[in-house]
Order: C-alpha cells, then sequence, then structure tokens
C-alpha cells in the first residue's frame, strides 16, 4: 500500500522541517499551506495520514481534521501543536475528529515511530473496511443469487457452508472486534477480539438483544450513528479503560441491513501526550 502523508501547516519552515524529519521513511509526502487548500488536496488524492499545525489563519487544525473525517473517514488524523491548546485538542480526540497528539517542539524519533504507528493503524483501518464488504459480498451471494446451473435448489451456492465457515475463522482472528447487528437489533457476529474487548469472553453475544448485553455507551454510539455510512470515536467504558469504536452501515435491499461496529482498545494519550 502507498503511503501518502499530507502535511499541513501555514509556516513554510516547520512544513520543511518535518519534511527532513520524515524523509527517510519512503512516503509521498504532499503539503499545504491551510485547511481549505488540505481538503482540496484529499478531495484528489487518496492520503493515509494528515499532519496538521492547529494555530492556522482561516480555520483551525481542528477544525479541518473534522471535515477531513467526513471527506475520507479511514484517513489517520494528527494535530502538532503547543500545549497551550491542550483543551481544545483533548476534546477534538475524543470526539474521534483527532488520532494523536504531537507537542511542539516535537522529538525527532517520537515523531518518525508516531507517523509509522499511524499509518499501521490505516492499513488496519483499510483492512477492515476489506473484510466488512467482503463478509457482506459473501452474505449476499448466498442468501440472493437464484437458483441455476451448478446451484442447489434452495438457491445456494456451491460450498456454500465452507465459504460461511472460512468468513468465520477470519473474522475470528482480527485483531479488532467486530459486532454486527442486525436491523431488530440482535447480534448476529461478535468475534473473540469483540467479547475479550468487551469482558464477554465466554460468547454470550451472539443471538442477544445488543441494547440488553452491550455497554450503555456502546449502544447509545450505535443508536446515534445508525443510517450513517461511517462514524468513529472515542469511548470510555471506565476510568481506566477507553476503546475506539467505529461504525459502519450496512444497507442492504434484504432483511440483512443493520451496521457493525469495529471495537479496539486504546488510550487517549500515550506517555509522552499527557501533561
Amino acid at each position: 500500500m502507498e503511503r501518502t502523508l499530507l502535511l499541513v501547516d501555514d509556516e513554510e519552515n516547520i512544513i520543511a522541517a518535518l519534511s527532513r524529519v520524515l524523509r527517510r521513511e519512503a512516503y509521498t509526502i504532499l503539503r499545504a499551506e491551510n485547511g481549505a487548500e488540505g481538503l482540496d488536496i484529499l478531495a484528489r488524492y487518496p492520503v493515509g495520514v494528515i499532519i496538521s499545525d492547529h494555530r492556522m489563519p482561516g480555520m483551525t487544525g481542528t477544525q479541518f481534521l473534522n471535515q477531513a473525517r467526513q471527506l475520507r473517514p479511514e484517513t489517520v488524523r494528527i494535530v502538532l501543536s503547543g500545549y497551550t491548546d491542550f483543551w481544545f485538542i483533548t476534546e477534538a480526540i475524543n470526539q474521534g475528529a483527532i488520532y494523536k497528539f504531537i507537542a511542539k517542539p516535537w522529538n525527532d524519533e517520537q515523531l518518525r515511530a508516531d507517523v509509522r504507528e499511524a499509518f499501521g493503524h490505516y492499513a488496519s483501518n483499510m483492512e477492515n473496511i476489506r473484510l466488512a464488504m467482503e463478509l457482506k459480498n459473501v452474505r449476499e451471494a448466498l442468501l440472493n443469487k437464484p437458483a441455476g446451473p451448478g446451484m442447489n435448489s434452495g438457491g445456494e451456492l456451491p460450498g456454500g457452508l465452507q465459504a460461511l465457515r472460512m468468513s468465520k475463522s477470519i473474522l475470528e482472528l482480527m485483531p479488532e472486534g467486530l459486532i454486527a447487528i442486525d436491523d431488530q437489533g440482535l447480534i448476529v457476529i461478535a468475534n473473540r477480539a469483540a467479547r475479550d474487548i468487551l469482558g464477554n469472553a465466554a460468547g454470550q453475544l451472539i443471538g442477544c438483544s445488543a441494547g440488553n448485553v452491550l455497554p450503555e455507551r456502546v449502544w447509545n454510539y450505535f443508536m446515534e450513528s445508525k443510517g450513517k455510512p461511517h462514524a468513529e470515536a472515542m469511548l470510555g467504558l471506565s476510568d481506566d479503560r477507553s476503546i475506539k469504536i467505529q461504525y459502519f452501515d450496512v444497507d442492504s435491499d434484504t432483511s440483512t441491513s443493520g451496521g457493525v461496529l469495529l471495537l479496539a482498545h486504546c488510550e487517549t494519550f500515550t506517555q509522552h501526550q499527557r501533561l
């Protein structure tokens, strides 16, 4: 996967310094002087990671990254700023607009590590989207294709059971948690990672009413996100435990419509981000 990085800052010397630090990482680096120019680039090119200054004329970095999330939700967004903007950035992180905050002046080695981690997260996002689409396509092929040559009277493809078993195995191996909820509010898929993240290691999720077994904040997030193509946020489930959560809408003409939640353990800040 090509690794394209977008740098957004109204100070040319900052963009030049970031480019020097990252030049050995084999990234394709795009540059923008303000939020409007950054949005124009995003509309034309697939970008894996964005690093944006916060204090810019016309549009702040957090405002720009909020709009960038709507335009390309899979892109990983990093804000670069001083600690004076800490509380504004904290709110943006909690709302899911920002993946990470890097303080000025930055440490070169830590910056390189943070950007590598961000591209790893982007690759994971793209793989999750691919798997979700693959699962949807397999399910629709099994349920909706009419009977014909090489198919049984129920309209199922040869090896349909094998395909379902393979899909289940793939889901169980995913490092992120995946929960699929149908339009009746019942959990139809819940992989091992999801059960571990939510504390349901015994697997008592599938077939249950999501509103009864999911944590209240997770269920509320699902209901608020229904009908949107994609949404993401960070949710605090307890004083010391937070998760990153993403919603993908499953739009179908059949009774299989519903939504998919992707879950991952996270911390709001890594140690070097805390005051």
